[in-house]
């Protein structure tokens, strides 16, 4: 039993050492797919970089090894697959194909988020989806009032959430309750 104990740790080691990718799927085979773009985010921050590979298992994430990646996919419960540099070449080309609708978007940085909302509204992470996401996702971000606007301070930031009232009628069920 030892023998084997040895045995399942050494090859457990062995594909840690021969992994240079770690991928993210976004199919099915994930479990926490909202941290998971939380993950990509934090990747970004980190200076390195994550392709977005689009229609491929669900527009998964493909990044750099690295111990830090791998914990922080743990850490969140965010399914994720390491992968020799075989098997990394094996899914590029796969995407790189003209017959199939795929794609690979290099992310570079992390985009600096703002969230707009007008000072009379009631805006906060029970009624905005988007902040509820952010908030989850463990993605920061900054909520912009009329003030800020007025003064330029968009230009600060790389994506603009505008706040709205929910179509799917929750928005108008949590004022009801008021």
């Amino acid at each position: 039993m030892k023998k084997f104990s040895f045995l399942l740790l050494l090859l457990s080691l062995s594909i840690v050492v021969c992994a240079n990718s770690i991928l993210i799927p976004m199919d099915a085979a994930q479990r926490n797919h909202l941290k998971a773009y939380g993950v990509a985010y934090f990747i970004l921050q980190q200076g390195a970089q994550v392709d977005w590979l689009l229609n491929y298992r669900g527009g998964s994430f493909l990044i750099e090894y690295s111990p830090s990646a791998q914990s922080e996919c743990t850490v969140r419960g965010v399914s994720f697959e390491l992968i020799p540099s075989a098997k990394t070449n094996s899914i590029l080309q796969e995407i790189s194909n003209p017959e199939v609708n795929m794609n690979v978007v290099r992310l570079e940085s992390a985009p600096k988020i703002a969230v707009y909302s007008p000072k009379n509204e009631l805006i906060s992470d029970e009624t905005d989806a988007v902040i509820l996401v952010l908030d989850y996702a463990e993605i920061p971000y900054t909520i912009l009032y009329d003030e800020e606007v007025l003064k330029d301070d968009l230009v600060k930031y790389d994506w603009l959430h505008l706040h709205h009232e929910d179509f799917t009628g929750q928005y108008g069920k949590f004022y009801a309750a008021y």
